[in-house]
């Protein structure tokens, strides 16, 4: 059986690649890692000798989540295979019948397209299936974001499988470098780079406050909140309390404006949404949205006075804005964090005390000092200019690296 296979994988690679000049392909499984990615595709895309090819999957095609796919080909792009994951439910149940479809969606896909090197990045479940796909039919994987902690989620062992299944690796960190080579991977093919989301902080065309105001018909208070809160995968059942206790500490500032964005596509999102809805029913000043892209959701974050969740974008994003973040619970938990971040518990008390820090003149003066622990931009030129030199070269067999004594 073994031996087929590998005849399959060459077959494959010999008709693919005959007479055609290399090609990368990138997979986006939902808006939170295309916004990252977005800025790379667009730096690719100004390369003559290696094409770009791109896989859409997961909640990109889901109504829920917003169909986030019109955003990429509002961004110029064509979607060369889509993976539909059917996701339907958010039980556990649910999430495993949608990453077995994902891999059989990405191992059709990969057949078809026939990549040299597929770039991956983050920790979700959607991406694990197309690493577990890339690997399957013998294509080197390039992981963007590894060696990063977020204890309080699954998505922490996700992120650390994908690492060992890849073979060039780019971290936001020199403590998150020397996380992956610990595990294994040669230091030669791992790159301290920093953080994509630097790069989408510091390019960004943003949006004044009165266009803002038009766009999300949204009215903008003396003070205002940015709130994206997803489930904390790893404390399953305690969703359901924990957005009722964020949700009552929000509701102690009843003259601000606050606006929610849709938690991710994770077990006990319905319970989130849902309750964030009735929220905003009761509560006229504040308001909530499927999707808001990346140009919207920054422009939000530059004009709030704090953000409020256990978002990622919190960590590496909003401290190249300066912005006070409040990072609850346990999600986020082993990341780096700017002196921006105001850590708290899930009860309503932790959170109110932790805005209320977080809108104070002390506070928020300390912020416009705040160095940023994940990089300074220009990571996209520097993962393409990397790339180039390595796709030159045989990465698909690799061996373990091991510490010296």
């Amino acid at each position: 059986m073994g031996k087929k296979r590998n005849v399959c994988i060459k077959e494959i690679k010999r008709f693919c690649h005959k007479g055609l000049k290399k090609k990368i392909c990138v997979v986006t499984g939902s808006r939170a890692d295309y916004g990252l990615l977005r800025l790379f595709m667009l730096e690719w895309k100004k390369q003559k000798n290696i094409g770009l090819q791109i896989i859409a999957a997961g909640s990109h095609f889901s109504e829920k989540f917003g169909s986030t796919y019109r955003q990429i080909l509002r961004d110029g792009f064509a979607i060369d295979a889509k993976v539909n994951m059917e996701l339907k439910k958010d039980s556990l149940a649910g999430l495993g019948k949608a990453m077995c479809a994902g891999m059989d969606g990405y191992s059709r896909a990969l057949a078809k397209l026939c990549p040299d090197l597929l770039v991956l990045l983050g920790d979700r479940h959607e991406i694990l299936g197309a690493a577990i796909a890339a690997t399957l039919a013998g294509i080197p994987i390039a992981h963007l974001h590894g060696g990063e902690l977020t204890e309080g989620a699954y998505d922490d062992a996700f992120r650390h499988a994908i690492t060992k299944m890849s073979h060039l690796h780019f971290t936001s960190a020199k403590l998150y470098r020397r996380r992956v080579i610990q595990m294994g991977e040669h230091p030669s093919h791992v790159f301290n780079v920093g953080a994509l989301g630097a790069d989408n902080v510091l390019g960004q065309a943003y949006m004044s406050r009165k266009k803002l105001s038009e766009i999300l018909r949204f009215q903008f208070q003396k003070r205002n909140l940015l709130v994206t809160y997803h489930p904390t995968t790893l404390e399953g059942g305690k969703a359901e309390i924990q957005i009722k206790a964020l949700l009552m500490a929000l509701a102690r500032f009843p003259d601000f404006g606050i606006l929610f964005t849709m938690p991710g596509a994770d077990k006990e999102n319905s319970i989130i949404w849902t309750n964030i809805q009735t929220f905003v029913r009761q509560n006229h000043r504040s308001k909530a949205f499927l999707a808001l892209g990346s140009r919207l959701y920054l422009s939000v974050m530059k004009e709030v006075d704090a953000v409020v969740g256990n978002s990622s974008s919190g960590l590496l994003e909003a401290p190249v804005l300066n912005k006070p973040v409040v990072n609850i619970g346990s999600r986020q938990q082993g990341r780096m964090r700017a002196s921006t971040v105001i850590d708290c518990g899930n009860e309503t008390s932790s959170i109110q005390m932790a805005i209320q820090r977080a809108l104070s003149r002390r506070f928020q003066s300390s912020c416009r000092r705040t160095k940023n622990p994940h990089g300074k931009g220009g990571v996209a030129k520097k993962i393409v200019k990397i790339l180039q030199n390595t796709l030159q070269h045989e990465i698909l067999i690799k061996r373990f690296y091991d510490l010296p004594r």
